[in-house]
């Protein structure tokens, strides 16, 4: 019986999630679409989780038990929010197959890269969906039209250079060929540019 309990319960808080979610997209502001569905994965856990602890048909869960269905229910929420809402928002993968599907159901190999750099960039306004999301998370700061690192955007930089550089595939498929180039991209990177800001 509790079983069948929990799996109400875990039911209750999918619709739940849904519902705020569907909600505040549709009525409310985002900032950044990650933060924002981790935020309604929070709220639907503790509305469901105030009527866990709160309902006598849930008494014979122990406390520890009802601790950790909101701890299984947080971890979901963020697997939605990650697995669903961000990863369209971000993906250019999805970018992709809609673009195709868009023209008519095929583009040309050679013409991707026009696609990609005057189609894609402009339309999800990529410039400032990224920058938003790195002003909210504090890792950038914009000073006199000059874009600059925090204290917490170098560390994060530190981590993934090293996770990239040690812990990403060396023999990664790339469009028929194994390859380690995405270990570095900055490898053959041009070191003379004229963008950099004081």
């Amino acid at each position: 019986m509790k079983y069948l309990k929990a799996l109400a319960a875990t039911f209750a808080f999918v619709l739940v999630l849904l519902a705020v979610y569907a909600a505040h997209v549709r009525y409310g502001k985002v900032d950044v679409v990650l933060y924002s569905a981790v935020l309604d994965a929070a709220l639907a856990a503790a509305i469901v989780g105030g009527g866990l602890f709160a309902l006598k048909a849930f008494a014979e869960f122990s406390r520890f038990e009802k601790v950790q269905m909101l701890c299984l229910w947080m971890l979901g929420g963020y697997a939605f929010a990650i697995s669903v809402p961000t990863v369209i928002d971000r993906s250019l993968s999805f970018y992709l197959l809609e673009k195709i599907h868009q023209r008519g159901g095929g583009i040309h190999v050679d013409r991707l890269h026009h696609v990609v750099t005057q189609e894609y960039m402009v339309e999800h306004r990529l410039i400032d969906v990224r920058l938003t999301e790195q002003l909210q998370s504090g890792t950038i700061e914009v000073i006199e039209d000059c874009v600059r690192l925090t204290e917490r955007g170098r560390g994060l930089v530190g981590f993934s250079r090293f996770f990239r550089g040690n812990l990403l595939p060396r023999q990664r498929l790339l469009l028929g060929e194994y390859s380690d180039d995405l270990t570095d991209p900055f490898r053959n990177s041009v070191a003379d540019v004229g963008y950099r800001c004081g």
